[in-house]
């Protein structure tokens, strides 16, 4: 017991008296701004595949769409954020000329990662809606982008709510891998505080109680997003 309090108090002193906090709070306002902006632009790219995935496919240009759509899928989902990260960050956007930090990149990836996922998120979600939905929206004259946008993926969401707060929870967790392109993240953040003392079993378990923290509050943000959203149908 002695030996652990010992533990702590060197953690307490990399943590307060050497400003370790600092590089806490900016690895954590790092890893929700990547989970952030990766889950939007993931839900705006998954969106607009769905959408493709499900149009009729009479005519030659959405059976080309839906092939780009199919490969973008498959590509993302079969290899690991790792290796994305590592492409991106020391070949594709050297090749292009960018020149952006480990935290930009890692958002950008994450997003188009994200992306992948929740185009067959959103694809299921469409698919639940009776589809007499979009037949009304053309019967009152909308065109069947309109109706998409207006009448079927609105209700979408509401039905993939649940899993949309999954896939933000698992990019929180993903974050933890974007050390390997820079940027500084919670993990990078407990890392030196464990190096600076020798002493890693602490900020670790900290570390963990943050994690588990943060998707504590995701998960209760989204229980009470459904209930409001089910307090709006029931006015309806």
């Amino acid at each position: 017991m002695g030996n652990f309090s010992q533990k702590i108090d060197k953690f307490i002193e990399i943590f307060i008296d050497q400003n370790g906090y600092v590089r806490v709070t900016e690895g954590l306002k790092n890893t929700l701004l990547i989970a952030v902006c990766g889950l939007i632009i993931g839900i705006l790219i998954g969106t607009i595949i769905a959408t493709v995935r499900v149009l009729p496919k009479y005519k030659l240009l959405p059976r080309v769409l839906n092939g780009i759509c199919s490969f973008y899928v498959a590509l993302f989902r079969g290899t690991p954020m790792v290796v994305q990260l590592l492409v991106f960050y020391y070949v594709l956007l050297p090749l292009i000329g960018w020149n952006i930090n480990g935290v930009q990149v890692s958002m950008l990836v994450f997003g188009l990662n994200s992306g992948a996922y929740i185009s067959e998120i959103m694809r299921s979600g469409i698919q639940s809606v009776d589809p007499g939905q979009m037949e009304a929206g053309r019967a009152v004259g909308l065109s069947f982008g309109a109706s998409m946008t207006k009448i079927v993926i609105p209700q979408a969401v509401k039905n993939i709510l649940p899993t949309l707060g999954n896939e933000f929870i698992s990019l929180i967790k993903e974050t933890s891998v974007v050390s390997f392109v820079g940027a500084a993240d919670l993990y990078v953040a407990f890392n030196y505080i464990g190096t600076n003392n020798y002493e890693f079993m602490v900020p670790y378990l900290v570390m963990a109680l943050i994690y588990i923290a943060l998707v504590l509050v995701i998960t209760l943000l989204i229980k009470i997003l459904e209930r409001s959203l089910k307090k709006s149908d029931r006015r309806n």
